[in-house]
């Protein structure tokens, strides 16, 4: 049995020893040093005021399953509830919650999109993306990256090839592994002259940028042609993801989007541990503040220390090139305390292997001075 059960793994033991080889053979890891790993920016995670919310909820009889998909007997009040007071939060019409945000942006773009329709899409875009435009119906076009003029020469060059049906552009507000920003005015200006739709991940932004932490797309609210996706498992220190639109295509998505018509709804507590994370948001604004301190403390002590990064956000990359080097350095820094992660290829580019340094209030400027501190002794100042 032993040697039959060989055989047929054998092209996965292949593929494991190919990526070991590599340094790129991935393995989970504990939680364990201090917190320069985790996308928990505002320290929601394990707030007091969320847990008691969670705990009122049950008390009161909310169920911790929903029991079936939102169209049978899954939908309950408190998604409901959490919908609509999202809309009003983050100025849509409408908002739909997802379990996820890999699934929240797999379901846009397998279900928005339509046969002879044009995606455009940002290079550097969530993998969860890549995947929604490829299982989708519509023409694919990657774009440089955070370049504007190459968004619309995509365009140009799809309707100059016969192309007649509807743009879709999709970006991140702020990008999960360079910490940079999208062009988002140029974006929407783009989507106008080109009467497209603009679809924004704003994973990173949502709790952290923003009137009350209403993300970066807020200038630009109550946009007929505007879809984001608001992740609630970052800043929001939770777990699902709210996709706010128009209401016509909050309607079109609950008839005809396969991930949401034939999944399990996510956790009726879930639904209020986010609507509690909303409510911290505006009745509890310094956490966003004391964010902005720490990030321009970050970066204020990185160009102190002759160090240099391209980001200007919470997001502080360290590309080292070499993936056996950079989990080298990763571990060196676990090893002295610090919770940093080492990232490779296919995460992000080949030959751009880093170290993903997340700043959270989950450390103080005193954390933060002790880490860069160890970066420059394990790189020897090469930053």
């Amino acid at each position: 049995m032993r040697s039959i059960q060989t055989a047929r793994l054998s092209p996965y033991v292949a593929a494991l020893n190919a990526l070991n080889e590599d340094k790129r053979l991935r393995c989970l890891k504990p939680r364990v040093g201090i917190d320069f790993a985790s996308n928990d920016y505002l320290a929601l995670g394990n707030a007091s005021r969320i847990k008691k919310a969670m705990v009122a909820a049950l008390e009161a009889g909310t169920p911790v399953g929903a029991g079936g998909s939102r169209l049978l007997r899954g939908n309950c009040e408190e998604h409901e509830r959490l919908e609509t007071e999202a809309a009003q939060f983050f100025g849509a019409e409408a908002a739909l919650f997802f379990g996820g945000g890999y699934i929240a942006n797999f379901a846009l773009l397998t279900t928005l999109p339509q046969r002879g329709d044009l995606l455009v899409l940002d290079s550097l875009v969530h993998a969860s993306i890549h995947e929604g435009a490829r299982a989708g119906r519509a023409e694919c076009r990657i774009h440089a990256h955070n370049d504007p003029q190459s968004v619309e020469d995509a365009i140009r060059d799809w309707r100059n090839k016969g192309g007649a049906g509807r743009v879709w552009i999709v970006a991140e507000s702020l990008y999960s592994m360079d910490g940079d920003f999208a062009p988002l005015e140029e974006l929407v200006a783009i989507a106008d002259r080109q009467d497209a739709f603009l679809i924004v991940d704003e994973a990173h932004a949502t709790g952290a940028y923003g009137h009350q932490g209403r993300g970066l797309t807020a200038p630009y609210d109550r946009r007929e042609n505007l879809i984001v996706v608001h992740t609630c498992g970052k800043a929001l220190g939770a777990a699902g993801a709210l996709v706010t639109a128009s209401g016509i295509l909050r309607d079109f998505m609950v008839n005809r989007c396969r991930p949401f018509i034939f999944a399990t709804a996510p956790s009726p507590l879930m639904a209020v541990a986010v609507r509690e994370a909303l409510l911290t948001l505006q009745k509890e604004p310094e956490r966003q503040q004391r964010l902005a301190k720490l990030v321009a403390f970050a970066h204020r002590q990185i160009t102190s220390l002759g160090l240099r990064t391209p980001s200007t956000s919470q997001i502080v990359p360290y590309i080292v090139g070499d993936n056996a080097h950079a989990m080298r350095l990763a571990s060196a820094l676990q090893a002295r305390g610090f919770d940093i992660r080492g990232i490779r290829p296919p995460t992000v580019p080949a030959g751009t292997a880093r170290l993903r340094i997340s700043l959270t209030l989950n450390v103080g400027e005193a954390d933060v001075r002790a880490m860069l501190d160890a970066l420059v002794e394990v790189t020897r100042g090469s930053f």
